[in-house]
C-alpha cells in the first residue's frame, strides 16, 4: 500500500524530464523575446539615416517599451497573474508579443512610410517621425507582454521547482534568454545586409520566432494543467485553483508594506536600470569610440551576456547549496560600478577592441550575478499567494527607471555629443545599487529572512 501511495502522489513536476522539459519551452520564449527587444540596437545607425530618426528619438523608441507598463498595466498583470494563474498569462502575454512585434514590423516597413497614415503622423510632434510613432506603439504592446511574460514565467519556475533546484533553474532560464542578445547582434546585421542594409527584415524575422514563442508556451500550458490535475488528486489544491493562484486584492497591502519588498525593488531598478538601457545604446558607444563600424560594434558587443550564460547556471548550484545571494548581489554591483567607470574614462583613452570585450564580457558576470541572487530572493520575503504580484511590482517599479533613463540618455546625448557623461550615469546608478544591497543585507542579518541560506532544504 505504501509503495502505490508513493506512485499515486509523484507529481508530473517530480521528473527531472518533465521539469526540465518545461523549463526549456518557456526559456525559449524569454530568448525570443530577448532577440525581438535589442533587435535594433545594432541598427541604430542605420535607422537614423534611413528613417530620419535622431538619437533622442531612438531614446524616445527605446523608453516606449516600458512606458505602458510604468502607467500601471504591471500592477494589472500582477493582479491577472495572481487571479488567473500561470497558463492563462503566459498566452496572454506571448500574443500581446507578437501583436505588439507586428505593428512595431509595419512602422518601419518601406511601403508604410509613403501612406495617407505614416504622414498624419508626421504632422504632429514633427520632432518625432511617424515611423517611429507607430513603432513605437507596437514596443509599448510588446512591452507590456515581454514584463508579463517575464513575471509568469518566475512564478512557473518557482511552482514547478518548488524544493527542487530552483535557483539553478531561474539561472538557467536567464541564461537563455540572455542568448538572445548575443545572438541578436549578430544575427540582426547580418540579416540587415542580405536584404541590402533593410531595418525591416530583422524585425519581421524577429516577429516570425515570436509566434514560435507563442506555440512553446501554449505547450508548457498543457502540461502545466496536467501538473494541477495530479495536485487536485491529491489533495494540494482545489479544482478551481493551484494554492499559490489564491489571491485578494486586499493582499497587495502586504507588499506594499514590506520593507524588503521595497529594498529589493529600489536596488532592482537602480541596477537594471544601469544595464538594459546601456544595451540599447552600446553597439554605437563603441562604434563611435573604437571607429568601427556598426556590425563589428554590435559582435563586439555581443560577448555582453557570454559570461553571464555560462556563469548563471552555476551560481545558481551555489545559491541552491552555499546560498550567500545577499553578498552576490552587493559584488554584482560593484563590478558594475567599475566597468561603467572604465567605459567613462579608460576606453576612450585606449581604443582597442579587445580591452573593449573584456570589459563587456567582466560587465556580463556582474549581470549574473544579480539576477541568479535577486529572484530566487523573492519566494524568501514574500507570500506564495502573492508572489506573482510581488514580481509585477518588482518589475513595475524597474520599469519606471527603464522608461525615463533612456530618454534621459538620450537628451543627454544630443546635448554632449559624446558618452562621457551618459556612462558616469550609469557609474551612479551602480553606486546607489550597491548602498541598497548593503542595506538589504544588514536587514537580513537583523530579521533573519535567510537571503544568506541555501535554497535546498
Amino acid at each position: 500500500m505504501d509503495q502505490i501511495k508513493v506512485q499515486v502522489n509523484r507529481m508530473l513536476n517530480d521528473s527531472a524530464i518533465a521539469r526540465w522539459a518545461a523549463l526549456i519551452l518557456i526559456a525559449l520564449m524569454m530568448f525570443f523575446a530577448y532577440m525581438f527587444v535589442d533587435v535594433m540596437s545594432p541598427l541604430k545607425s542605420l535607422v537614423e539615416s534611413t528613417r530620419g530618426w535622431d538619437s533622442g528619438v531612438f531614446g524616445t523608441y527605446a523608453a516606449a517599451e516600458y512606458l505602458l507598463n510604468v502607467c500601471g498595466f504591471l500592477i494589472l498583470a500582477g493582479i491577472i497573474l495572481d487571479k488567473m494563474g500561470i497558463r492563462y498569462t503566459g498566452i496572454l502575454s506571448a500574443s500581446l508579443m507578437v501583436i505588439g512585434a507586428s505593428i512595431k514590423y509595419v512602422g518601419i516597413s518601406d511601403w508604410f512610410q509613403g501612406t495617407g497614415f505614416c504622414e498624419w503622423l508626421n504632422s504632429w510632434w514633427t520632432a518625432m517621425p511617424g515611423s517611429a510613432k507607430m513603432a513605437s506603439l507596437g514596443f509599448m504592446i510588446f512591452g507590456c507582454g515581454c514584463e508579463m511574460a517575464g513575471t509568469t514565467v518566475s512564478k512557473s519556475i518557482a511552482k514547478w521547482f518548488k524544493g527542487k533546484e530552483m535557483a539553478l533553474a531561474m539561472g538557467l532560464e536567464m541564461a537563455i534568454a540572455r542568448l538572445g542578445v548575443f545572438a541578436v547582434m549578430w544575427i540582426s546585421p547580418i540579416v540587415a545586409d542580405k536584404f541590402d542594409g533593410s531595418v525591416v527584415a530583422p524585425v519581421a524575422f524577429c516577429t516570425v520566432l515570436l509566434l514560435i514563442g507563442l506555440l512553446n508556451f501554449i505547450i508548457f500550458a498543457v502540461m502545466d494543467s496536467k501538473l494541477d490535475k495530479q495536485l487536485v488528486a491529491a489533495g494540494m489544491a482545489t479544482e478551481e485553483k493551484s494554492p499559490e493562484d489564491e489571491f485578494h486584492i486586499k493582499d497587495l497591502g502586504k507588499i506594499f508594506t514590506s520593507k524588503m519588498f521595497w529594498l529589493v525593488a529600489l536596488l532592482c531598478v537602480l541596477y537594471y536600470s544601469a544595464i538594459f538601457p546601456f544595451q540599447r545604446y552600446a553597439p554605437n558607444y563603441l562604434e563611435v569610440t573604437l571607429n568601427i563600424d556598426a556590425s563589428t560594434a554590435s559582435r563586439l558587443f555581443s560577448f555582453f551576456p557570454i559570461l553571464a550564460m555560462c556563469l548563471t547556471p552555476l551560481l545558481g548550484i551555489f545559491l541552491d547549496r552555499k546560498g550567500k545571494g545577499a553578498s552576490m548581489l552587493m559584488l554584482g554591483a560593484i563590478i558594475m560600478i567599475v566597468c561603467h567607470l572604465s567605459f567613462a574614462f579608460v576606453l576612450p583613452q585606449y581604443p582597442k577592441q579587445w580591452f573593449a570585450v573584456a570589459l563587456i564580457a567582466v560587465l556580463g558576470v556582474s549581470f549574473s550575478l544579480v539576477p541568479a541572487a535577486l529572484w530566487p530572493s523573492v519566494p524568501k520575503i514574500i507570500d506564495e499567494k502573492i508572489l506573482g504580484s510581488a514580481y509585477c511590482l518588482i518589475f513595475w517599479v524597474q520599469n519606471i527607471g527603464l522608461c525615463l533613463v533612456p530618454l534621459l540618455i538620450g537628451k543627454v546625448l544630443n546635448a554632449t555629443g559624446g558618452y562621457l557623461v551618459p556612462m558616469m550615469i550609469f557609474s551612479s546608478f551602480g553606486v546607489l545599487a550597491l548602498i541598497f544591497g548593503l542595506w538589504l543585507k544588514r536587514e537580513d542579518k537583523v530579521k533573519g529572512y535567510g537571503l544568506e541560506l541555501p535554497n535546498i532544504k
